[in-house]
């Protein structure tokens, strides 16, 4: 599979598992986490998205546990994870309310938690995971500079930023911001027009799309045109329409990442599917017509 570059040190692979729903599983085990990091890896798909917060803050552990068990899986896998997100859950169930928290304290203690929790002397990209409007990018940035020169964690970048978020908290920084991790979908396109894209791909910088499906919702709604534009072409194709949807983002010139997360072992069996989907360049404007809901002006 291919891998997409973003620092010297650092490479994701094309498609990324996503784990926020691990700890929804009714089977959390080490062996059946460790089952589900084996059938990525069997696609090559190398890259586990994570975050603090993932299942009220216990997704990173079950990571951890699988690690634990398997510790050969470790030099295998890149790990992506998340901070900032404060919720009255957990570890942080004494909150008075959501929210955000980029001080440089609560950066370095969410990142030695998820170390400890994951099993690993190592974080290979860290992410901001949401905007913070209090935030003091002089300290967040000196912050994130710290613990990529302490090799705690190896490239670091955001979630959810938009384009002026991106360069007040960049211009604050030595090291670079290698991603920004939003969420893009048949559904979600306004990425595509809104300069949210467009900025990324001028820096040649990478983004990684959240919620690629739409979570399901692709297939719910008033949305019956595209839904049978899209069980069509993956019938064509000799796949179905997940393959489809996701092939569409893939087909953009941008690099963009898809995070997919399923708990099926059949379902991550075929993430890869969307590889094979052969997408020209009237099928993409035909999805994304049918994803306006009127033809292109």
């Amino acid at each position: 599979m291919q891998k997409i570059a973003l620092s010297p040190d650092v490479s994701l692979s094309r498609l990324v598992y996503g784990m926020w729903r691990l700890g929804d599983d009714g089977n959390t085990s080490a062996s059946h986490v460790q089952a589900k990091v084996e059938a990525c890896l069997a696609q090559g798909i190398t890259t586990m998205d994570q975050a603090d917060i993932y299942g009220g803050y216990v997704a990173e552990a079950l990571l951890g546990a699988a690690l634990r068990a398997a510790p050969g899986l470790r030099d295998q896998i890149e790990i992506v994870t998340k901070c900032d997100i404060v919720a009255p859950v957990g570890r942080h169930s004494a909150a008075r309310v959501k929210y955000y928290d980029t001080s440089a304290a609560h950066i370095t203690a969410s990142v030695e938690a998820s170390l400890r929790d994951m099993a690993t002397d190592r974080i290979d990209l860290l992410l901001i995971h949401r905007p913070d409007p209090l935030m003091d990018a002089q300290e967040t940035g000196a912050c994130l500079d710290g613990l990529m020169a302490s090799g705690k964690v190896r490239s670091v970048g955001v979630s959810n930023f938009r384009p002026w978020d991106f360069t007040l908290l960049q211009s604050a920084m030595r090291a670079p911001l290698v991603t920004n991790q939003i969420e893009i979908s048949l559904k979600t396109h306004a990425p595509f027009t809104n300069g949210d894209i467009a900025f990324h791909q001028e820096r040649h910088i990478p983004l990684m799309a959240w919620s690629p499906l739409a979570g399901g919702s692709l297939l719910s709604g008033s949305d019956a045109p595209l839904r049978e534009a899209l069980h069509r072409i993956g019938a064509q194709q000799g796949t179905d329409w997940s393959a489809v949807a996701i092939a569409w983002l893939l087909r953009h010139p941008a690099q963009i990442m898809p995070v997919l997360g399923t708990n099926s072992l059949e379902r991550i069996a075929t993430i890869s599917d969307a590889l094979r989907v052969e997408m020209d360049r009237q099928m993409w404007f035909e999805l994304y017509t049918h994803a306006l809901g009127h033809e292109v002006p």
